[in-house]
């Protein structure tokens, strides 16, 4: 196989475009809570991010969940110093449950986790059941 634009979009080694729906679920105090969060699936643009972040000194899982985490718009809920707790030393970072929770919801979205209508692509798309 050639490398090609063509090639790759068949492959589909593009990000989506569009926001995906997500429900991020953690436990705090023994509660389990849940938000709709709208994730921007890891693309480039994270990398960049990523990238910037590194050469800033500035938290790199932090700047890849504020690049990621949207509201419905599209808009960034968070900078990566709401996350880190620097922008608001009194307030502190985000707990861990929900940190992690961020980064799974994440990973759904961008097609590294196992969600059932991913799963269910790749078992028609050639393998036998």
């Amino acid at each position: 196989m050639d490398l090609n634009i063509d090639s790759l979009r068949k492959m589909g080694a593009f990000a989506p475009v569009g926001l995906v729906k997500e429900t991020v679920e953690w436990k705090q105090d023994g509660e389990t809570l849940s938000a709709t969060v709208y994730v921007r699936p890891m693309s480039y643009k994270t990398a960049v991010s990523e990238v910037v972040a590194s050469r800033e000194n500035t938290d790199p899982l932090a700047a890849r969940i504020a690049a990621s985490i949207c509201n419905e718009a599209g808009e960034p809920v968070f900078a990566a110093g709401d996350i880190t707790g620097e922008s608001d030393p009194d307030r502190g970072p985000l707990n861990h449950a929900l940190t992690i929770a961020l980064l799974e919801v994440i990973g759904r979205a961008s097609g590294q986790g196992k969600s059932q209508s991913r799963s269910a692509k790749k078992k028609n798309s050639g393998t036998s059941s």
